[in-house]
């Protein structure tokens, strides 16, 4: 019987059904320390240890469900002329040399989403351009792996990111493309910039949006999604019949860690957390908001914390902690290395990474199995067997990316919870 793979995430716990990734490729390698800061990374990555290490994400979730390569998935669409023209004048709009447009549209659809991705190399065919200082003519998208970021499934539609920074713009293009061509996903885009509209102030990103259940999500704000960036949900969530929440968490900004929400707090099972308790837990001065919608009017209070929020709405949350609950150091140590970042295969069924030792411990000792990725890979562990674990991927080079299992995964669909 054919798998549906409509679009349907209704939750962050959800027994995953489908979902979108994209192994790391040539994009990370053609990166130097010059372009290594304007392309969003403090270091640059060991492309060959990167795939090794990706391969046991991709390895585990292979075994539980339909994976589909972001590469394919461009390539499939862009068999479409409408859609390569479209794309093309899309990522070129700003390209002054007709050349690199002409090359683009004679590449068959499969070297296409090559380049689309990995970038196109400037041609030295003229004087101009063999004196330029650039090496491409299309820049290479190096943080895709991080497919979490460019675009949301919320319900049976997906949002389509408004990227914080342009080096980011094209992944969202690109997933905007997929998500309104790829015939299985059966879904509709809404974006988070209306056509024409230039506001700055606008930005929105995957890993700072949590989808709770049916009618409630948590947003970050900080760095990479702005205040005006959630408006636009809540006008969208205002257009709906019923009640919706929305709790909006405030970020630090001075740290690269804390670029997302999913950082510092995300869903493990139907009553237990992953949270960066100084932000999270303790008092400060970042502040916790509640936001309702319901019959065209909005309702907006400030909270304790997020925990205390979601207990008001129905949902009692166990937090366990990012770094384990003694040395403080170790806690922000893990975080910095995604610990807090963890993403959810079904209720109490994660992955992480497993330099992370004392967040694992404290998985361990709330119930959680500990299990090495390459096991379920070569199948000497099934997880059928298990009720309750975290898989433990290596993430020595892909974390120095700054980002975990949740950040480079991107749910298409996932099964109902049985809260």
């Amino acid at each position: 019987m054919k798998q549906n793979h409509s679009v349907k995430v209704n939750s962050e716990i959800g027994e995953l059904e489908a979902v979108i990734i994209h192994t790391v490729g040539g994009e990370v390698e053609n990166m130097t320390p010059e372009n290594a800061e304007r392309a969003l990374y403090s270091d640059i990555l060991n492309l060959s240890v990167a795939k090794q290490e990706y391969s046991q994400l991709s390895g585990v979730l292979n075994k539980v469900c339909r994976v589909f390569e972001v590469g394919d998935l461009l390539a499939y669409i862009l068999k479409n002329d409408k859609v390569k023209t479209d794309l093309i004048k899309k990522v070129c709009r700003t390209c002054t040399d007709p050349r690199t447009l002409d090359f683009l549209f004679d590449l068959d659809a499969d070297e296409l989403a090559i380049q689309l991705i990995e970038g196109v190399t400037l041609r030295r065919d003229s004087l101009s351009r063999f004196l330029s200082p650039k090496r491409y003519a299309v820049k290479p998208l190096h943080n895709f792996f991080f497919t979490r970021d460019a675009s949301v499934s919320i319900g049976n539609r997906v949002l389509i990111s408004s990227m914080a920074s342009i080096v980011r713009e094209r992944e969202a293009q690109i997933m905007e493309a997929i998500f309104d061509y790829y015939p299985e996903f059966n879904t509709s885009t809404f974006s988070a910039l209306k056509s024409g509209d230039t506001c700055k102030k606008i930005s929105i990103e995957g890993g700072d949006v949590l989808i709770a259940n049916d009618n409630l999500i948590l947003v970050g704000i900080g760095s990479r999604t702005t205040p005006e960036g959630v408006d636009i949900l809540v006008e969208k969530f205002k257009e709906e019949e019923g009640v919706k929440h929305i709790i909006v968490q405030e970020l630090p900004t001075e740290r690269e860690s804390f670029i997302h929400l999913d950082m510092v707090f995300t869903f493990l099972n139907t009553n237990e957390c992953m949270v960066f308790e100084p932000v999270i837990m303790q008092p400060n001065r970042y502040k916790t908001i509640h936001i309702k919608t319901e019959n065209q009017k909005v309702e907006i209070r400030e909270e304790k914390n997020i925990l205390e929020s979601l207990s008001k709405l129905g949902m009692d949350m166990k937090p366990i902690q990012c770094g384990g609950t003694g040395d403080p150091w170790t806690q922000e140590r893990e975080q910095w290395h995604s610990g807090a970042n963890f993403f959810a295969i079904g209720p109490g069924k994660i992955i992480g990474y497993n330099r992370n030792v004392a967040t694992i411990e404290e998985l361990n000792k709330h119930g959680y199995n500990v299990i090495a990725a390459q096991d379920v890979i070569d199948e000497k562990i099934l997880l059928s067997d298990y009720h309750k674990f975290v898989v433990t991927i290596d993430g020595s080079e892909l974390s120095r990316g700054g980002g975990g299992a949740r950040c480079m995964t991107m749910p298409v669909r996932r099964k109902e919870v049985n809260w």
